[in-house]
């Protein structure tokens, strides 16, 4: 199960990786363009709907990732001096809660994208259905629900058992 969730992390965070250098590639383009008016050329129509849209699908694709691998920023001022099994079970706490806002988030991004489909709404220069965004979004927020309930399970048990089989937070040996 291991591989399958690390597999899955890493191929929605290639997946945000590639829209993002393409979104970077698209910006540096229509900047040049911009520069270059008064030789015929323009920017890329729509350049930040399409910026927009891409950023929101690139951070949810690198999400899962981070949770796999306990990449997430923490302040351990309070907690270094508590005892590992306190620890443990601290940190199956956010897990939990971490897999709670993402099934969260994950939920709203489909009821946002069903209204959007309802009401037919488009972006303002591309015309490009809005929901498509929703979408996209949509699917990196799914692995980052699964991710995070794989994730919250393999806390609660190690919390339980004493018994850790990934990184702790913080960690980055993985």
């Amino acid at each position: 199960m291991n591989r399958i969730v690390f597999r899955m992390t890493v191929g929605s965070a290639m997946l945000g990786g590639i829209v993002l250098v393409l979104l970077i590639l698209m910006t540096c383009l229509s900047i040049t363009g911009r520069a270059l008016v008064p030789l015929g050329l323009g920017p890329v129509p729509g350049d930040f709907e399409l910026v927009e849209a891409g950023i929101a699908f690139a951070i949810f694709a690198f999400l899962p990732l981070c949770q796999v691998q306990a990449g997430h920023a923490t302040v351990d001022i309070f907690t270094s001096g508590l005892g590992l099994r306190a620890n443990r079970i601290l940190l199956a706490v956010w897990e939990l809660l971490f897999a709670a806002v993402m099934i969260f988030i994950a939920w709203r991004l489909y009821e946002g994208m069903l209204g959007k489909l309802k009401n037919g709404e488009t972006s303002m220069f591309l015309q490009f259905r809005v929901w498509w965004a929703y979408a996209a979004c949509m699917v990196p927020a799914v692995i980052g629900a699964l991710t995070g309930l794989w994730s919250a399970a393999d806390r609660v048990v190690a919390a339980l058992t004493g018994r850790e089989t990934r990184p702790a937070l913080g960690d980055a040996k993985h």
